[in-house]
């Protein structure tokens, strides 16, 4: 959902309410949410108050916008959070209060258009730990990803043969975002790392799944790493 969200949110053009809705509980289960999330998100996208906000999801009582969403639980109803910039606004029983507008460009302000697109760039994600392997990076490498999203420690940190090997694929032309596996949060540029340097990207506020969808459509023309840097500020 939050991909799906974040996506459309780069994409669709023009300032007419995009509302994502779903469930966490089947029509079947006791208090199953589906009915009044369903309820909900039909009047959230006939409020005019909803226009010029982006992509909203609204589920459980919140309205949320794509860029801060995220789903922080596996089965619970308040799944979905908003930790960055907060909810857009709530939703009862079909009466809406806004309070918030997303601060980052979307839909009829951005400038990634897709309409001749047939083919994604492939970007792949990996996970950071206490001792990853590098030859995952240099394995993506090898299978023609045009980009790397680092899923990093706190700061979107890895260990050193792991910085190497990501060094080595800035070097031959891949791009190599440093996302975090931690929860909340930015990844800022030059931090821990040299990305001036080494010649990466820094997320930002962008968790890793993000990431790799802001890449991926950055991709599909080409820019500088400084141009790339400036998308995930701006996005």
């Amino acid at each position: 959902m939050e991909e799906t969200a974040y996506f459309l949110n780069l994409t669709v053009k023009g300032d007419k309410p995009v509302v994502m809705v779903g469930s966490m509980r089947p029509s079947t289960a006791v208090s199953a949410d589906g009915p009044l999330n369903l309820y909900d998100a039909v009047s959230v996208a006939a409020d005019p108050n909803a226009k010029g906000r982006g992509v909203l999801v609204v589920l459980n009582d919140w309205i949320h916008a794509a860029h801060s969403l995220t789903k922080t639980s596996t089965t619970a109803v308040q799944t979905f959070m908003s930790p960055m910039h907060g909810l857009v606004g709530v939703s009862a029983y079909g009466k809406n209060d806004f309070y918030n507008n997303p601060p980052r460009k979307h839909t009829s302000a951005s400038e990634f258009d897709i309409s001749d697109v047939t083919k994604m760039p492939r970007v792949d994600i990996i996970y950071g730990d206490a001792d990853m392997p590098p030859d995952l990076i240099d394995a993506s490498v090898s299978y023609s990803a045009k980009g790397i999203v680092i899923a990093g420690v706190g700061n979107g940190n890895m260990n050193k043969a792991s910085l190497d090997a990501a060094a080595r694929a800035v070097q031959k032309g891949v791009v190599v975002v440093r996302s975090s596996r931690v929860a909340t949060g930015t990844v800022g540029r030059n931090v821990e790392i040299n990305d001036d340097e080494l010649g990466f990207i820094a997320s930002d506020e962008l968790n890793p799944q993000k990431a790799r969808i802001l890449l991926s459509l950055a991709l599909l023309k080409p820019h500088t790493a400084q141009q790339i840097q400036e998308m995930f500020y701006t996005y």
